[in-house]
């Protein structure tokens, strides 16, 4: 198997393993879960799932100003399912694997604007 094989099988294993883990947060958050699937706006719901307004996904879109919304997003996702700061720093390293811990796993989310 050639490089190229091998770097498309990554790819795709890691968008569905990223794919799945956000439809399961999305559905425990009360929201459809194919929201997953819409490229821009899944970041949009996870903002909202996290308490915090969706314009914070433009900032994904600016060089350098990605990697704080990053770390800001992260450390909302893991305290709205009662998680601590390694889980934040791990949602930031290696999402390919917490995301589908926290839409699977037995996290329960707490909604941030009711706090239930």
């Amino acid at each position: 198997m050639d490089m190229e094989a091998l770097t498309l099988i990554g790819t795709v294993g890691t968008s569905i393993l990223i794919i799945s883990g956000l439809w399961g947060i999305f559905l425990k958050a009360g929201r459809p879960g194919w929201y997953a699937l819409i490229p821009i706006y899944n970041m949009v719901t996870l903002c909202r799932v996290c308490g915090v307004t969706g314009w914070l996904a433009v900032a994904f879109l600016i060089p350098l100003v990605n990697f704080i919304a990053l770390i800001y997003l992260a450390d909302k996702l893991s305290k709205v399912f009662g998680k601590g700061i390694a889980w934040t720093i791990g949602t930031m390293f290696v999402g390919m694997i917490i995301l589908p811990l926290l839409g699977f796993g037995e996290a329960k989310y707490t909604d941030p604007a009711s706090g239930e």
